[in-house]
Order: structure tokens, then C-alpha cells, then sequence
């Protein structure tokens, strides 16, 4: 017996334990009635406890009609009788999630005729796709909309209907099964058929804030918190704000432009290190091919430029090298050649730099990591390998 439709805010009830069985070390119970909710129409299951025993995930065997399956921590015994109680926190959140996804259903049609393609209601942060062209004007409204239907604080009902009632009764949108339905009322405002459980009267699902919306599938995705999560977020938000004015001697509502004018003074001192490590790196490169007339280069440059220089050096005809730099506790390598030159840089890799730790790979130009001890043997021991093949 489903008894969550009718006790939403009931936390916690009696059973006997009518089936119970281990699939490996899962554990299942169905019990003769329940208040725990399985995952449903975009609602995320209840858990909690059985008797003491976790309840990690709520399952149905068929809609409506089916069993209830408690999947737990540990087993149960059939015929034992189990004090079940659920996690309230997490199942209010739940009810505000849904409450609100429904409030924001009917306020979009109002706005812009938008209809509810998908949902998602599985994190805090809930999402919404909607058939209707992004509009940030008419996104606004909506979230306007559905915060007054929150401060009109109306009733929500329940009630099970024929599904060919369902035109008659105005649902927002045609059911999706056939037989008995379950529609939620939101009074003078929504009527839909859902089998997820709500709060009593729409003043608990707020405030809803819409976070986010962009183009998705050739419609609008919303992304929307309510309720308690809507307060967290805010919270954060606000605690954030204040951290960021206190170090930048500004109001919260005044951050942007000394933001600004530290992004724009960051970008400054990101193309002066750019273009100072362009000229470093050619330095290095210059120096490199006068000191190794051969082009056949083994050497340590630094950090800063390894990627560089390397670059540089494998479009160099006639070069094979072997560039080492030190980065924290580990050495990084880059073992390139131009196509001219006919050594296989693979075996080179085996032979050399393998057997001293070293990982990464590529085929003109191998990057990678070794052992910060290695260094030195790296270089020692790619000469070696080239003077043993000259």
C-alpha cells in the first residue's frame, strides 16, 4: 500500500516485511505499506531507514499498481514488522522541487505560450526544457509569474481522475497513461497529471529563482532552484559577496568595476608574460642550435618554455632533441624530431626513457613525465644511445 500520497508529511510509519531477498550483496524488501517514494516522473526516490537498516534507493515494479522495492544496506526478514523513517530533510526539498517545477510550468505558458518538454529534478540546481525560442524577457516574467503564484499561497490538491476526464478538467498538459489518473491542483492556477508528492500550499515552494537558461535542442533549458536550496544559494551567494567587497573595500553591489579593472590589468601582465616567454624561448632556441651544430640536442631549459622551444625546435629540419625541465618534485620531457631526421623516436623512448620512469607519449613530438632523479640520466643516456647507433 502507497501511503506517501496521502501522508506526504508523514515522516515515519510501521510495516511488516511481506518479501525479502539478496541479489549478491544487494539487499530488497517490499512491505505490506509504505511512506517511502520511489524515483518517479523526475522525482528522486525517498531514503532513510527500515528497522534500523538503511534505505538506499526506492524502486517500483510497475506504475501505480506495482510493488514498492526498498533496496537496503543490509537484510530484512520476511514477516518481521519494521518501524520505516525517512530522511524529512531530503523529502521536503523534494516537495519544494516539485511544487515549484510546476508552478514554473503554468508560468511559462502564461508568459510566452512555452510548453514542458523535459524536467530534471535530481540535484539541488533542478532543470527545465521547454519547447519556446530563448528570450531573457520572457524568462523574467515567468520567474515573476511563478513568485507571485508563490506569495499567493494557495492550496495545492490531489485527486484521481479517469484519464478520459482529462480534457474536461483542463490539464495543462495530456496525460501520458491511460485508466486512473492522479492529477496535482494548484489552485486557480495548474492542473496536471503527476504521481509526485507536493506541499500543501505553493508559499512553501518559494522563492523560485531562475539561475540560468539557454538553447537547448531547438528549445530553452531553465535551471532553477526553490524552496530551502533557494535559500542556501542565496546564502552562499551573499557570504561570497561580502568576502569579495571586504577585500576590495566595496559595496556587494559595487564589485563589478573593480573586478573589471582587475581582469582587464590581469590580461596586461598575461600578454607581458607572453610575449616575454616568446622572447625567452627564442633566446634559448638561438643558444641551443649554436651550441649543438650537429642539431642532435639533448639539454635542460626551463620550465617556462619548455612546450615552446620544443615546438620551435621540431620545425627545425635536421633536428632531434631531448629537452628536459625541472617542475616540482618531477621532471618533464619533450623528445621531438623534425621529419628529415630518420631515427624511430619510439625505440629511442623505449631504450632511453622508459626504464627510468618515465610516461607520455606522441609520435613527431613526445611529451611527458619523469622521475625528478632522472634527469641527468636522461640526458646521459640519450647521448650514449646515439653515439652506440653513429
Amino acid at each position: 500500500m502507497r501511503r506517501y500520497w496521502e501522508q506526504p508529511y508523514t515522516s515515519e510509519f510501521e510495516a511488516r516485511v511481506v518479501r525479502a531477498w539478496s541479489e549478491g550483496e544487494k539487499h530488497y524488501a517490499v512491505l505490506d505499506q509504505t511512506l517511502f517514494y520511489p524515483t518517479s516522473g523526475g522525482q528522486a526516490c525517498d531514503t532513510g531507514s527500515l528497522g534500523g537498516v538503511a534505505v538506499l534507493e526506492v524502486l517500483e515494479d510497475a506504475k501505480v499498481t506495482g510493488n514498492i522495492v526498498h533496496r537496503l544496506e543490509g537484510p530484512l526478514v520476511e514477516g518481521q514488522s519494521v518501524v520505516g523513517k525517512l530522511d524529512w530533510a531530503r523529502r521536503y526539498r523534494h516537495m519544494q522541487r516539485h511544487t515549484a517545477e510546476h508552478i514554473l510550468g503554468q508560468a511559462f505558458l502564461r508568459a510566452a505560450g512555452w510548453n514542458v518538454v523535459a524536467v530534471n529534478m535530481g540535484s539541488p540546481v533542478c532543470t527545465m526544457d521547454f519547447d519556446g525560442e530563448p528570450a531573457e524577457e520572457t524568462v523574467r516574467q515567468a520567474e515573476a509569474l511563478a513568485n507571485w503564484a508563490v506569495y499567493a499561497n494557495t492550496p495545492v490538491h490531489t485527486y484521481f481522475i479517469d484519464h478520459t476526464e482529462a480534457e474536461a478538467h483542463g490539464l495543462r498538459r495530456s496525460p501520458k497513461v491511460t485508466g486512473t489518473i492522479r492529477v496535482v491542483e494548484i489552485e486557480h492556477w495548474d492542473k496536471v497529471a503527476c504521481g509526485g508528492l507536493h506541499v500543501a500550499h505553493t508559499g512553501e515552494a518559494g522563492p523560485i529563482k531562475i539561475t540560468k537558461f539557454e538553447r537547448y535542442k531547438g528549445g530553452t533549458r531553465i535551471y532553477f532552484v526553490a524552496g530551502w536550496e533557494a535559500l542556501e544559494l542565496f546564502d552562499q551567494e551573499h557570504r561570497l559577496l561580502v568576502r569579495l567587497g571586504e577585500k576590495f573595500s566595496a559595496g556587494m553591489l559595487e564589485l563589478e568595476k573593480p573586478l573589471e579593472n582587475l581582469r582587464s590589468e590581469w590580461q596586461r601582465v598575461r600578454a607581458e608574460n607572453a610575449a616575454l616567454k616568446d622572447e625567452l624561448a627564442e633566446r634559448f632556441m638561438r643558444e641551443l642550435l649554436t651550441e649543438f651544430p650537429g642539431l642532435t640536442i639533448g639539454a635542460q631549459v626551463p620550465g617556462a618554455v619548455l612546450d615552446i622551444v620544443g615546438k620551435r625546435l621540431a620545425e627545425w629540419p635536421g633536428v632531434l632533441a631531448l629537452l628536459l625541465a625541472q617542475a616540482g618534485d618531477k621532471a618533464r620531457y619533450v623528445l621531438l624530431k623534425h621529419p628529415s631526421r630518420p631515427e624511430d623516436l619510439q625505440a629511442l623512448w623505449d631504450a632511453v626513457l622508459k626504464p627510468l620512469g618515465a610516461r607520455g607519449g606522441g609520435a613527431l613530438v613526445k611529451l611527458g613525465v619523469l622521475p625528478l632523479s632522472a634527469l641527468h640520466p636522461a640526458l646521459e643516456g640519450f647521448q650514449q644511445y646515439l653515439a652506440s647507433r653513429s
